[in-house]
C-alpha cells in the first residue's frame, strides 16, 4: 500500500478516535458507519483492489467531513470541554509554527524551562505595503499542553510560571512591542510555595491592568484564575469551540452535588452544570466578556487544519491593528483606518499598520483598557437604588468635585510652601507675644501658685485607673455568650489549653483563647461595631443585591435564603467609618453570606467603594471576614470580577491612595488571587487561613494531600503574601497605627 494512502488512512482513524472521545457513547450509529467505510477501504487498499485510490480516498474523506459537519450542530457545552482537552486539539506550539513567521522560545525551553506549562516566545510577523516588506515583533505568552506531554502538567501553571509571564510582559512593555496571550489552561496549579499561586496571579492581573502596549488574548480553554493570570487584554478573542468558565463542569458538579471525598459526580449532573454555567464562546460574546469569536472547523481545530491557522493569523493581526488605531486622536483618520482593517475580505498581510505608539497614545491605550473592564458585568447585578438616590449621588459628585480638586490637586501641591509660611508667621507671633507679656510673667512668678499644691497632692494621693471610657467593654457582644457551658479550644491537645466558659469566651475574651490565642470565628457585626468609632459607620449602596443572572436552577431560592438569614442583600458590605476620627472607606466580604463568595453584585459594590475612596481621598480598607472565592453559579459574571476589581484598585492606588487588606477566618480563591492579593499592605488576623484553593480542592485536582496547617497565616507571612499577623482584640489599635505610619500625616499620599 502506498505510503501516502497509509498516512491518510491513519489520519482518518485518528479522526474516528477523536469523534468517539468527544461524544462519549453518543452518535454511535455515525461512528459505526464511518468505521465500516474506513475498514472496507483499508482492506481493499491492502489487497490492491483500488482502481483509483485517490478518488476513492476522497470519497471516504468527504463522508467523514459530511458526518462531522452534521454532528457540529448537536455539540453540547460539555462536548466543547472534551474538545479543548483532547490531545489532538491545536496547542500553542502549533500556533507559533503556523501563525507567526518565526519565533525564538525564551525563558527556558521544553521540560528544562522554569515551568514548562508556561511557554514564552519572541515572534515576528512579516507584512507588506506595496512592494515594501515590514517585520513586526510580538511577545507571545501562553499555556502549553504539549499534546499530552506529562512535563507540561496539562497547562496547569505553577506560581513561578506566572511570574515568568509577568517578567516578559514587562520586557515587552520596555521594548514597546504588542503582547499576544493564548489561554490553554484548566486552571493554575494550586500550590502555596513561594510566591504562592494566589499571590502571583494577583500580581499578574495588577501588572496587566497598567501595561502600556497592546495586549491581545485568544481563549481556547479558560479555567478561572489560571485564565485571568494572562487574560486582562485590550481585545479578547475566543475560539468557537473553546470554553471560558469560573470552574470546570466537574468541579461545579462536585459542589452542587455536595459530594464528599472519593465520590464522583454523575455524567448527567456534569452535563447539567456545563449547560447552566454558560461557558461557550457564544455565551461570553453575549455577556460582553469577549470581543470576537474565531470560527473553527467542524468539531474543533486540529494541527492539520491549515486554513484555520491562516484565519487565526488574520484575526490576531486585525485585533492588534484595531487596538493601535483606537489610540489615535484624529476621529476621521481613526474611522477610516478601522473600516479598512475590519473589512472581512481584507488581507491584513498586505495592509501594514505601524504598531509603535507615542507616550500619549500609550496612556490613552491603558485608560481605554481600564474603562472597558470597569464597565463589564454591571448589568448582571441587581441595583435596587431608587432613581432619586442615584441622581442625588451623581449631583453630589458633580457639586463636590471642584472643592475636592482644589483641596487636593491645588492646595496639597502647594501645602509645603503654605505650611512653611504659616509656621514662620507663628514663630514670629510667639516671639512677639513673649516680649509683650514678659512684664506680666515677672509679676505673677513671685505670687504663690496653686499648681505647686496640686502637684504635691498628686504625688501623695492614691493611684487611680486611667480609662477613656471607650474600651471598658465591647460595643457588640456575640450572641454566643449565652452558651452557658465550657468550650474546648481546638488547640487543647497540642498546647494543653484549659476549657473556657462560654459567657467569658464570647464576651470579655472576644472569642480568643486566653491560653494559646486561638481565634474562634466571630460575626461581621462584631468588627463593624467594635473596630470603628461608635456611630461613625455609614453604609452605602446597600440596595445593590446578589441575584441569579444565569437562572441557575434553584440558586435564586438559595440567595433569598441567605438574604433572609443574614439580613444582608449581598456578600459585600460597603461603608464609610472612622477610627479615632480618621475617615476611611471599607469594603467587607462577609463569610456569613454564602461563604463570602463574590459575584456581580459584590464586584459592583467593591468597584464603587474604590471609586468613592478615590473621590473623597480616603484610605480604602478591604476587610475579608471570609471568602470562599468566586460564586460559581454566576459563571463568567463572577470570574470577570477578578480583573474588573483589580483595575479599580490599581486606579485608586495610582491616584495616590492607601489600599490595605485584612484577612480573617478562611480566605481563598479568586478574590485573594486578584483584587485582594495585589495590595502592597496585607495583614491577617491570627488563626486565619489564606490560599488559592482549600485542601479538598487540591486533593481533587492534584491528588496530593497537603500537610496540616498548610494555609495558616504564618505560612503566608513567611512567603511574603502578608506583612503582619494581628490579634483580634488589637485590630482597632493596629489599624490606627498602620494608618498613621503607612499613611502618614495626611492619609492620602502623593
Amino acid at each position: 500500500m502506498d505510503n501516502t494512502i497509509e498516512k491518510h488512512i491513519q489520519n482518518l482513524r485518528d479522526r474516528l478516535t477523536y469523534l468517539a472521545d468527544i461524544f462519549v457513547g453518543k452518535h454511535r450509529d455515525n461512528a459505526q458507519l464511518l468505521e465500516e467505510k474506513l475498514a472496507a477501504f483499508e482492506a481493499r487498499a491492502r489487497a490492491g483492489q483500488l482502481e483509483d485510490p485517490f478518488a476513492e480516498l476522497a470519497t471516504v474523506e468527504d463522508l467523514f467531513g459530511y458526518v462531522e459537519r452534521r454532528l457540529e450542530a448537536s455539540i453540547t457545552p460539555m462536548d466543547r470541554v472534551r474538545i479543548v482537552r483532547h490531545p489532538q486539539r491545536v496547542c500553542l506550539r502549533d500556533i507559533l509554527e503556523n501563525v507567526y513567521d518565526n519565533f525564538t522560545e525564551v525563558g527556558g525551553q521544553d521540560e528544562h524551562s522554569l515551568d514548562p506549562s508556561m511557554l514564552i516566545a519572541r515572534a515576528v510577523i512579516t507584512r507588506r505595503r506595496g512592494k515594501k516588506t515590514y517585520t513586526q515583533s510580538v511577545m507571545v505568552i501562553g499555556q502549553e499542553k504539549g499534546h499530552g506531554a506529562e512535563f507540561r502538567n496539562g497547562g496547569s501553571v505553577k506560581p513561578w510560571g506566572n511570574a515568568k509571564a509577568q517578567q516578559y510582559m514587562r520586557v515587552a512593555e520596555t521594548e514597546g512591542i504588542p503582547i499576544h496571550t493564548y489561554i490553554f489552561t484548566p486552571g493554575s496549579f494550586p500550590i502555596e510555595d513561594y510566591p504562592g499561586a494566589a499571590q502571583q496571579i494577583a500580581r499578574n492581573i495588577y501588572s496587566m491592568a497598567g501595561l502600556r502596549v497592546p495586549v491581545i488574548t485568544v481563549i481556547s480553554e479558560g479555567g478561572s484564575g489560571g485564565a485571568e493570570a494572562i487574560g486582562l487584554a485590550d481585545k479578547r478573542l475566543m475560539l468557537s469551540h473553546g470554553y471560558y468558565s469560573v470552574i470546570s463542569p466537574e468541579g461545579a458538579a462536585a459542589i452542587e452535588g455536595r459530594l464528599k471525598a472519593g465520590q464522583r459526580a454523575t455524567p448527567e449532573l456534569i452535563e447539567h452544570c456545563a449547560d447552566h454555567l454558560k461557558i461557550t464562546a457564544q455565551d461570553n460574546l453575549k455577556f460582553g466578556y469577549i470581543d470576537r469569536i474565531v470560527q473553527e472547523p467542524p468539531l474543533g481545530a486540529r494541527p492539520w487544519h491549515f486554513d484555520f491557522f491562516r484565519q487565526l493569523r488574520q484575526e490576531v493581526l486585525r485585533a492588534t491593528d484595531e487596538v493601535v488605531i483606537s489610540t489615535r486622536k484624529m476621529p476621521v483618520l481613526k474611522r477610516l483606518a478601522l473600516a479598512r482593517v475590519r473589512r472581512p475580505e481584507a488581507n491584513l498581510d498586505d495592509m501594514y499598520t505601524r504598531w509603535g505608539l507615542s507616550s500619549a497614545a500609550k496612556d490613552r491605550l491603558r485608560e481605554k483598557r481600564q474603562q472597558k473592564f470597569l464597565r463589564l458585568s454591571r448589568q448582571a447585578a441587581r441595583d435596587r437604588r431608587p432613581f432619586l438616590t442615584k441622581m442625588a449621588a451623581a449631583t453630589w459628585d458633580w457639586v463636590s468635585k471642584p472643592w475636592i480638586s482644589f483641596k487636593y490637586d491645588f492646595y496639597r501641591k502647594h501645602q509645603r510652601q503654605i505650611r512653611t509660611f504659616v509656621e514662620e508667621m507663628g514663630n514670629e507671633w510667639e516671639v512677639f507675644k513673649g516680649r509683650l507679656l514678659a512684664p506680666w510673667h515677672k509679676l505673677t512668678h513671685k505670687l504663690p501658685s496653686a499648681r505647686t499644691e496640686s502637684k504635691a497632692k498628686e504625688l501623695t494621693a492614691l493611684s487611680t485607673w486611667s480609662d477613656d471610657g471607650r474600651r471598658s467593654k465591647w460595643n457588640y457582644i456575640s450572641p454566643r455568650y449565652k452558651i452557658d457551658r465550657a468550650v474546648t479550644c481546638p488547640n487543647s491537645a497540642s498546647y494543653g489549653c484549659l476549657d473556657l466558659w462560654g459567657p467569658d469566651l464570647f464576651a470579655e475574651f472576644a472569642g480568643v483563647c486566653s491560653h494559646c490565642g486561638y481565634h474562634f470565628p466571630m460575626e461581621p457585626e462584631w468588627y463593624v461595631k467594635n473596630v470603628f468609632d461608635l456611630g461613625s459607620v455609614f453604609e452605602f449602596n446597600s440596595e445593590i443585591e446578589a441575584g441569579n443572572p444565569l437562572d441557575f436552577p434553584d440558586f435564586g431560592a438559595r440567595i433569598a435564603a441567605a438574604q433572609k438569614k443574614t439580613g444582608a442583600k449581598s456578600g459585600c458590605m460597603t461603608f464609610e467609618a472612622r477610627i479615632d476620627n480618621i475617615k476611611m472607606v471599607v469594603a467587607m466580604l462577609m463569610g456569613t453570606f454564602r461563604g463570602g463568595s463574590v459575584g456581580a453584585a459584590e464586584g459592583y459594590k467593591f468597584v464603587e467603594a474604590a471609586q468613592r475612596a478615590a473621590k473623597k481621598r480616603y484610605p480604602f480598607l478591604a476587610y475579608v471576614h471570609g471568602t470562599a472565592g468566586i460564586r460559581i453559579q454566576e459563571g463568567t459574571h463572577g470570574v470577570i470580577q477578578m480583573p474588573r476589581c483589580t483595575v479599580a484598585v490599581r486606579r485608586y492606588i495610582e491616584s495616590g491612595g492607601l489600599y490595605m487588606v485584612l484577612y480573617d477566618t478562611n480566605s481563598f480563591a479568586g478574590p485573594v488571587a486578584s483584587f485582594l492579593g495585589c495590595s502592597p499592605y496585607q495583614f491577617a488576623v491570627r488563626s486565619s487561613n489564606i490560599g488559592f484553593a482549600g485542601p479538598g480542592v487540591i486533593k481533587e485536582t492534584t491528588g496530593m494531600d497537603v500537610p496540616p496547617k498548610y494555609h495558616r497565616s504564618y505560612r503566608a507571612l513567611s512567603r511574603g503574601h502578608i506583612q503582619g499577623i494581628w490579634d483580634r482584640r488589637q485590630i482597632r489599635a493596629n489599624l490606627k497605627q498602620a494608618l498613621l505610619t503607612i499613611g502618614g500625616r495626611n492619609l492620602y499620599y502623593r
